[in-house]
């Protein structure tokens, strides 16, 4: 009989389809515990897009058989900088305290922010156990590009523990081949295995009725962008274009379903300058987002015009495959390549957002449905990425 495999999961942003946020530790560790030899505890903390409700300092729940004990610690992206840095370094804080005294044999911590590695590098030299370094985004490296940490002593810091999380790990699994490439070119003797944001074929195939009239939109009518509304995402540039295309009497429109830092300024530009081709629509849960990606035209998948984003993995490159949607990319890096080589989308220029509109402006999908799913169920299906994932983990044994 197999020894059973206890695994302590660090993460601060757990959420399942029922909220507004990326669901792969959810749809992870869900396949993990079908393996009868395999328990999961994920810590985390209550990102406002979740659908985690807080009760306290401490709940304890149990989701799809995943042990979830949820810190009564929230983070929410419109936050100042300080308040931001504290929920981190609080989340940290509180979850060495499983790291120091739980019961597991593998520690697996999820980064960003890098802050997340500080319990990992407790149970690996403290605890002596094996230890995983998730790297979801490279932090701090976004941070610094994007202006968002500028303190010297800060980013030294950073640095630091960013190498150290690395060679420390037994394992680190990233998201991206262009994260693993950026990764290996620092340190060289660490195993690093990418293993990409997945997509949850089921839920996004599933034909999905959306009342589209309540937002005089129409099918295929309409570019979707979903997710976070700030300025990683480039989204002056998605209203400079919905604005273009309101000046030339289109009728395609461009629809954002979110939030984020620059929601505000989006509403106020939208209403000030009469931009009637934008639409906006809150954040809402992702069974309820599949009908808005299905009818669409196209995906929009826009990120600002810096080096360290051309490795990114976004859910909805993912999601809008499985939804039988096409993708429009701004990065040069593998997601262009990948679109490019399955002829699966376009690439557009992040700088021009007249660009943009004359790329809507007359939009048609290239194939079916079908075919978009196809390259979904190939490539990205949660189940295959799931496993890959634990094999990998399993081995460390």
């Amino acid at each position: 009989m197999k020894k059973e495999v206890r695994i302590l999961y660090f993460y601060q942003y757990f959420s399942t389809s029922s909220g507004s946020w990326g669901t792969r530790v959810h749809e992870f560790t869900r396949d993990w515990v079908k393996n009868e030899n395999v328990n999961v505890k994920v810590v985390t903390s209550l990102y406002y897009k979740s659908d985690l409700v807080k009760k306290g300092l401490l709940n304890r729940e149990v989701i799809d058989g995943v042990e979830v004990d949820v810190l009564g610690i929230t983070v929410n992206n419109k936050d100042g900088f300080i308040k931001r840095i504290w929920s981190f370094f609080a989340y940290s804080f509180f979850s060495s305290f499983y790291a120091l005294f739980g019961r597991y044999d593998v520690a697996i911590a999820s980064s960003g922010p890098i802050t997340v590695g500080l319990p990992g590098l407790i149970a690996k030299h403290v605890r002596r156990k094996k230890m995983v370094f998730e790297v979801r985004d490279l932090w701090p490296q976004g941070a610094i590009e994007l202006g968002i940490i500028k303190n010297s002593f800060l980013i030294k810091v950073a640095n630091w523990l960013e190498r150290f999380c690395y060679k420390s790990a037994d394992l680190v699994i990233c998201l991206s081949p262009g994260m693993k490439d950026e990764i290996l070119g620092k340190v060289k003797n660490t195993k690093v295995v990418s293993v990409c944001n997945a997509a949850n074929i089921e839920l996004f195939s599933q034909a999905v009725m959306v009342d589209l009239s309540r937002f005089n939109l129409k099918p295929r009518k309409y570019a979707i962008y979903s997710g976070n509304i700030g300025k990683v995402n480039n989204v002056e540039w998605m209203v400079d274009a919905a604005k273009e295309l309101t000046r030339i009497g289109s009728e395609m429109k461009i629809v954002f379903i979110g939030d984020g830092q620059l929601s505000s300024r989006v509403k106020e530009r939208k209403e000030i300058e009469k931009i009637e081709n934008l639409v906006l629509i809150p954040l809402m849960p992702k069974s309820e987002l599949v009908g808005f990606v299905q009818n669409a035209a196209v995906s929009l998948v826009p990120l600002a015009n810096t080096p360290v984003l051309t490795t990114s993995s976004p859910n909805k490159f993912f999601e809008s495959f499985a939804a039988g949607v096409p993708v429009i990319i701004t990065t040069q890096g593998w997601m262009r390549d990948f679109v490019e080589l399955q002829n699966a989308g376009d690439y557009c220029n992040p700088e021009s957002s007249n660009d943009l509109a004359g790329m809507l402006s007359n939009y048609q999908p290239l194939k079916s449905a079908d075919f978009y799913i196809e390259i979904a169920m190939k490539n990205f299906d949660k189940t295959m990425l799931a496993k890959l994932f634990l094999d990998e983990v399993l081995q460390l044994d």
